[in-house]
């Protein structure tokens, strides 16, 4: 998390809905439809709560499409979405608080944290992106601001304006957040896969699983993201009805 000297904070969250009875890791207990801002330095539960997060959002019967069918086992079952999706959504995105005056802009409904890239739209692209909707948050390049406006639909709607110096400074520090929470992240996935798998029979020495093999759950997050991604979304998550 980086600070400028207006004291606005931007930092990638994502948002949290309640998963009632989940056993299958330690998860921390964050208050529901609230925002978990991500890092490096979360603590181990709350890691595990960003992961079952990332992985529920990816949840879908693989019946509404052409993907195999679930494992029988409820780990297996559970993640079969994360690793069976081209495209993973994760819902959030880029929060930026302006201390001073009391205003934060939140990624709109349908928005994922996986098009993190689009916020360099504003500054290096078409000069503007939209995050979802309900609200409508909107950011826009003018000349040598940034403008961040709340809820675009509103004519009176909240705004933080920012140079693109200051908001450059922002994002580099929101990515580097969001790098070092992938790191822990996937170190949290590989310890899962250990503390989960079943004992593998006894193998001859020449035949013996590499131990530096990738763990796919661990794989599978880290490429969500980290890839340039199309603003697409896996199906039947295109809608708001979870909101």
């Amino acid at each position: 998390m980086r600070n400028t000297a207006r004291v606005i904070v931007m930092q990638p969250v994502l948002e949290i809905y309640p998963l009632d009875g989940f056993a299958l890791w330690p998860v921390a207990e964050i208050e529901s439809f609230g925002y978990l801002p991500l890092s490096g330095e979360l603590a181990p539960a709350e890691v595990g709560t960003a992961v079952m997060r990332i992985v529920g959002c990816n949840d879908i019967d693989p019946e509404l499409d052409n993907r195999p069918p679930r494992p029988a086992d409820p780990l297996g079952s559970f993640l079969h979405g994360l690793l069976t999706f081209d495209s993973l959504f994760a819902a959030g995105g880029m929060r930026v608080t302006d201390s001073s005056s009391g205003i934060t802009f939140l990624p709109g409904c349908c928005n994922g944290l996986e098009d993190w890239r689009d916020w360099h739209k504003v500054v290096d692209g078409s000069g503007h992106a939209s995050f979802g909707h309900d609200p409508d948050p909107f950011a826009e390049r003018l000349a040598d601001t940034v403008r961040l406006t709340v809820d675009a639909e509103q004519d009176d709607s909240p705004v933080i304006e920012l140079s693109i110096t200051e908001f450059r400074r922002l994002l580099d520090g929101a990515e580097h957040d969001l790098t070092n929470f992938l790191a822990i992240a996937a170190t949290g996935c590989r310890s899962t896969c250990r503390a989960t798998s079943p004992p593998s029979p006894p193998r001859s020495r020449a035949y013996s699983p590499c131990p530096r093999r990738p763990c796919r759950q661990s794989h599978g997050l880290t490429a969500m993201l980290r890839r340039s991604t199309d603003g697409r979304m896996p199906p039947a998550q295109s809608s708001c009805a979870t909101r």
